[in-house]
């Protein structure tokens, strides 16, 4: 009976393992088709810098967030109102900084605790890398009327997040990183109006979903590989 007992776990835990493996590969799979979608695989790795300039609306007052970023995992954050720099955010690639009002101090290392998980500007690219995540097929969804396939994304610091790709072009559709997993609170964005910038394609319309409240935000300018230096990060 022990013998018996312990070949049957022995056969679960196999098939246990076999559908997991599944489940990775055709994760990895729907997450090449996006890279493709993109623009392609060496597109996406020749991405070392990037700039984004995004319109909003906080407190009723049009202001802007421009993202800064450089390979492999430096990058900074400001919120511009009327041509001046209300504040700023940056990770020098070893440790976190907010200025506020012009002053500068060492922000709360748990804020930049994901930079040191990334190796590339491009997400996809982190995705498929098994050192970084772990990826698990999790079925079929729709998002904003666009049939979509979910991915769960588990981080190497144990960071879960909820991807989701338009099934006929590829394209991420919604993200969702788990804030509680207990009361399934969550952080989500909206990815829509991808353009062609140069040879890359990404999202001009961004939608910020938290707590019941939304924050919509367009792109009015990117580029990459351009006008963005180590001094961006200092």
């Amino acid at each position: 009976m022990k013998l018996t007992f312990t070949i049957c776990t022995l056969l679960f835990s196999a098939n246990t393992l076999f559908s997991q493996s599944i489940q990775s590969a055709k994760a990895s799979q729907i997450i090449e088709k996006s890279i493709t979608s993109q623009g392609g695989r060496e597109v996406l790795k020749n991405v070392k810098t990037l700039y984004t300039n995004l319109e909003t609306v906080m407190d009723g007052r049009n202001v802007n967030w421009i993202t800064k970023e450089m390979a492999p995992n430096k990058g900074s954050f400001e919120i511009v109102y009327q041509g001046r720099m209300v504040y700023k955010s940056f990770y020098d690639g070893k440790t976190g900084y907010d200025i506020i009002n012009g002053e500068k101090k060492v922000a709360d290392p748990d804020d930049f605790k994901d930079k040191n998980y990334r190796n590339h500007i491009m997400n996809a690219l982190d995705y498929l890398d098994p050192n970084l995540y772990q990826l698990e097929y999790v079925g079929e969804e729709v998002v904003n009327d666009k049939e979509c396939e979910k991915i769960k994304a588990t981080l190497a610091n144990g960071k879960v997040s909820f991807l989701y790709y338009e099934k006929s072009s590829g394209l991420m559709r919604k993200s969702e990183v788990v804030k509680n997993a207990e009361n399934n609170s969550y952080s989500t964005v909206l990815y829509d109006d991808y353009k062609k910038f140069g040879d890359l394609i990404y999202e001009t319309k961004q939608t910020f979903i938290s707590d019941n409240e939304r924050q919509e935000a367009k792109v009015v300018d990117l580029y990459y590989n351009k006008k963005i230096s180590d001094k961006d990060f200092k």
